[in-house]
């Protein structure tokens, strides 16, 4: 079965206190840029970003990563998303930490792993 990743942008980027904040279009880049290099498991990768950091990568597929911006927030974007590839017979992996967002991806069928999954699959 195939497998997709659905990577909640802000909650990542969040995870670290690096100064994310100070530019969140930068750090949405750096995430964007290590997702393109990473050996990260799964055949396709959904970054999802929204507010300021939909500024640093732009809407569209780069090789197996594919970033959406979100229209309003950013729960309700991965949640379709997630749901849309179940729906197509995928396998979803979603990556975040908010309690709320992983009951919901559980619901339609998502395994959820937090941000420092991610983080260590980074390097």
């Amino acid at each position: 079965m195939s497998l997709t990743v659905v990577v909640d942008g802000a909650n990542v980027v969040g995870a670290r206190a690096d100064g994310w904040w100070k530019d969140r279009a930068g750090a949405a880049l750096r995430l964007h840029e290590a997702l393109l290099t990473a050996d990260v498991p799964g055949d396709e990768v959904v970054l999802v970003l929204e507010g300021g950091a939909k500024a640093g990568v732009r809407a569209g597929k780069d090789a197996h990563v594919r970033t959406v911006h979100a229209p309003k927030d950013g729960d309700s974007t991965i949640l379709a998303e997630a749901r849309r590839a179940v729906d197509k017979g995928r396998r979803v992996l979603a990556v975040t930490a908010d309690r709320a967002l992983a009951a919901n991806l559980h619901g339609v069928g998502a395994d959820v792993v937090g941000p420092t999954w991610l983080l260590d699959q980074l390097g």
